[in-house]
């Protein structure tokens, strides 16, 4: 993260584009679908063509007040406009989109670390097509020709518009995550950033502190929560050399090149006026019921800052680690396994672990894992039954082939602890082979507790607790102190 100097502050309000889970189009019967082939998906009514007349999606419109309830949104009648410009990306030569009425308006979204980001509005609008560049650099520029797939025009948006409330890239980046798992969690989006379901634009300026805003620059499409970060760093720096060099700066649109690392110039920032917004002649005002708001609202799963907490809540001043594992948690929808071990009696730091670790990097048959097994699993470890290492074998072994008896996989590997003469002969052999380390350990270098457990898990073949084997090491080590 970039840290400006010479009192500079960035000022960034971002504009996220999120694609809805609905079956079709947002105003006609074509399937919405990632993936087709290109052209396949399209009809009179998405491609413009004379004659043709755009129905509005139902479910559309209830995912729309899903993400302005979860948003805290005003929901709002609203009205239909046409954006007019002339891309090839549309047909018709305009978008269908909302204007001055939209449906959800002044809401918010807090943020992990407390902070709070205004929402100003989240309309709904249809999408473009894609335009593919071929030749050269993949641009336009310099291109040798350009094909368009229609397919992705008309599928419904939300897009969603921040107040200019984040002042760094990494709250950017935050903003960003967070609302990532509530368009997740509401079911509204899949969230999948690689397949463009997920777009975010950056507007980014610069000012002194406490000083009026100053000339923002929109950062387009960009793709993955690493490029927003990125380009809004380079962007801000960029501005500062410019005005500390006596510039000015130009209100545009830009282009974030990944692997250059930079912006460049895209082409210069439209206004409303630009786009000759009027409304739509052939669709109706939008005034969603009380009734179905209530029933939409009454439906809302809990959000991630509430199954956070709830995790949180398991245990007492989580570390750092801790709450970085429960986000990973969170972000993949994963809780249940640790409620599920919380509740038949497990440690709740060791099932968020096992989940956060071993189940995170198995999402491929997570499908295979029942919230029972792997109860069970923590609370052989948990025991003592199982060392960790033994854990995260039996649990990888139930994530590939699945089961309800890890027992009976331990058993088959052979996992059985060692008695408690025999880890206590064990450690004492591997004392009298490390005599120095040994004497480090007994005047208080606590680190080489770790040294010793690596020690007893080679010799034993993983078949010692770590938990026992430091129960063992205190007890020499203050047994040996009081000789």
């Amino acid at each position: 993260m970039t840290t400006l100097t010479n009192g500079w502050e960035i000022v960034v309000g971002l504009e996220v584009h999120t694609e809805l889970l609905t079956h079709s189009k947002l105003f006609c019967g074509c399937e919405n679908h990632f993936g087709s082939e290109p052209n396949t998906n399209v009809c009179p009514v998405c491609l413009g063509l004379p004659g043709s007349l755009p129905v509005l999606n139902e479910q559309a419109v209830e995912l729309a007040m899903r993400i302005g309830m979860a948003l805290h949104c005003t929901i709002a009648p609203s009205t239909f406009h046409r954006k007019n410009y002339f891309y090839p990306d549309q047909s018709k030569d305009y978008q269908i989109s909302q204007y001055d009425l939209p449906i959800n308006s002044n809401g918010y979204l807090d943020l992990p670390d407390g902070s709070r980001v205004g929402i100003e509005r989240a309309h709904m609008e249809e999408d473009t097509g894609k335009t593919t560049h071929l030749g050269g650099s993949g641009r336009l520029a310099g291109a040798d020709r350009s094909l368009v797939d229609y397919n992705r025009c008309g599928v419904p948006l939300v897009e969603i518009v921040s107040a200019p409330d984040i002042r760094s890239s990494a709250q950017a980046r935050a903003y960003a995550a967070e609302l990532r798992g509530i368009l997740i969690a509401t079911g509204a989006s899949d969230g999948r950033m690689e397949e463009g379901s997920m777009r975010i634009d950056a507007n980014v300026s610069v000012r002194q502190a406490n000083a009026p805003y100053g000339t923002r620059c929109e950062i387009k499409n960009l793709n993955s929560l690493r490029s927003l970060q990125r380009a809004i760093d380079y962007e801000a720096l960029r501005q500062v050399e410019l005005l500390e060099e006596g510039g000015t700066v130009r209100q545009e649109t830009r282009h974030w090149d990944e692997d250059r690392g930079e912006t460049s110039t895209l082409r210069v920032k439209e206004d409303a006026e630009d786009y000759r917004y009027f409304r739509d002649p052939d669709l109706v005002d939008l005034a969603p019921s009380q009734q179905w708001q209530d029933a939409v609202r009454a439906a809302l799963p809990a959000m991630p800052a509430e199954r956070r907490a709830a995790l949180i809540a398991t245990i007492t001043q989580p570390s750092d680690a801790q709450r970085d594992a429960i986000e990973v948690v969170i972000d993949l929808g994963l809780e249940h396994y640790v409620h599920s071990a919380v509740a038949a009696g497990a440690d709740a730091a060791t099932a968020i672990s096992r989940v956060a670790n071993e189940i995170a990097a198995d999402l491929e048959h997570v499908a295979n894992l029942s919230p029972a097994a792997f109860s069970a699993t923590v609370l052989m470890e948990q025991s003592g039954a199982l060392s960790a290492t033994q854990a995260k074998t039996v649990l990888g072994e139930l994530l590939e082939h699945g089961g309800d008896n890890p027992q009976a996989i331990a058993a088959a590997k052979g996992f059985e602890q060692l008695s408690a003469d025999s880890l206590g002969a064990t450690v004492a052999s591997l004392i009298d082979a490390h005599p120095d380390e040994w004497g480090r350990y007994r005047e208080g270098d606590d680190k080489l507790a770790q040294f010793f457990i690596g020690q007893v898990m080679k010799s034993t073949k993983g078949q010692a607790n770590g938990k026992a084997v430091i129960a063992e090491l205190q007890a020499r080590r203050q047994g040996r102190s009081q000789d």
